[in-house]
């Protein structure tokens, strides 16, 4: 008795930011694509009370007590059901921890689908919706996947269109980026400057829906770039030897510190990625396609989407 659902990670090809609001977080124009490095949450039935495990690459640095995304989903699903939380989540690991590329609140998103699947408690998707909400800015798309724009704080999403497969490069960086710290020195470099009201960049969309990678080249942006790099100088390098390499865009992929290329095709991608491995300015590289489905349920034979309607 276990269910395993598989949820991807993401990379923002536009990061619009606003000031900061007087509760402390910051309007947002987020246009999200859920990308093809995934990690797995398992939920078995656990007598003992909740319990989370992890393994894989930074398995270290993830939390195993109820400050775990994971948990907390686990718990508010319960709560909401009148039930306990008698459950272990087993994570395994394959994005990156403190990456910029949503690998919390993945699975976040994944404990609270394999939950609802494992205890049968019938979630609609907009109280799937409503709860990730509640748990994250980033968490509602890790549920639904595909491509979106996220406004507010980034969790009210509106789904869109995607014309064809965008290849990815991600350098992972020496060591992990605060998402707090990177917003607070965003608000420290911006001291004393106007900042416009986040607006999604229309060119970015086009691009998306024709599935054209040189248009959404031209296009990619992220407010948070400038602070990140003030706090990790050190990943202008990469972004340096991604560029040189044929990338057609290099950028910071949300709060970092990892860093993403878009490649005009798979075989593109392979040797960009061969490049950054021997330029010696990261610690790892992957390649990835986008976009894909947002959070599975994988069963004896066969995927099926969890999205329900």
């Amino acid at each position: 008795m276990s269910v395993t659902v598989r949820v991807p990670a993401k990379v923002n090809v536009q990061l619009a930011v606003g000031a900061a609001r007087p509760d402390g977080f910051h309007d947002l124009a987020n246009v999200f694509l859920a990308v093809s490095l995934y990690d797995e949450v398992t939920a078995t039935p656990s007598p003992g009370g909740l319990r989370v495990t992890c393994e894989g690459p930074d398995a270290d640095q993830v939390p195993l007590d109820r400050t775990n995304l994971a948990a907390r989903a686990a718990l508010a699903l319960a709560e909401r059901h009148g039930r306990e939380a008698d459950v272990h989540l087993h994570i395994a690991k394959d994005i990156p921890v403190a990456g910029g590329m949503a690998g919390g609140s993945a699975d976040c998103a994944g404990a609270l689908v394999a939950c609802d699947a494992l205890w049968g408690t019938g979630a609609s998707r907009a109280e799937l919706l409503e709860i990730c909400a509640e748990l994250g800015s980033d968490v509602p798309f890790s549920l639904v996947g595909g491509a979106a724009l996220g406004t507010g704080r980034g969790e009210r999403l509106t789904e869109l269109e995607v014309g064809g497969d965008f290849h990815w490069v991600f350098a992972l960086a020496a060591r992990g980026l605060s998402t707090p710290a990177v917003f607070r020195e965003f608000d420290r470099l911006a001291e004393g400057r106007e900042i416009p009201e986040p607006a999604a960049d229309q060119a970015v969309l086009d691009a998306l829906a024709k599935g054209d990678p040189a248009a959404l080249a031209v296009a990619v942006s992220n407010d948070l770039q400038p602070a990140a790099l003030s706090l990790y100088p050190e990943l202008s390098d990469t972004l340096a030897a991604g560029r040189a390499a044929g990338a057609l865009a290099a950028l910071v992929s949300g709060s970092g510190p990892t860093t993403a290329f878009l490649a005009p095709d798979a075989r593109s991608a392979s040797d960009i990625a061969g490049v950054l491995r021997a330029s010696g300015t990261c610690r790892d590289v992957r390649t990835a396609v986008g976009a894909v489905a947002g959070a599975v349920v994988v069963r004896e034979g066969g995927v099926r989407d969890c999205r329900r309607p």
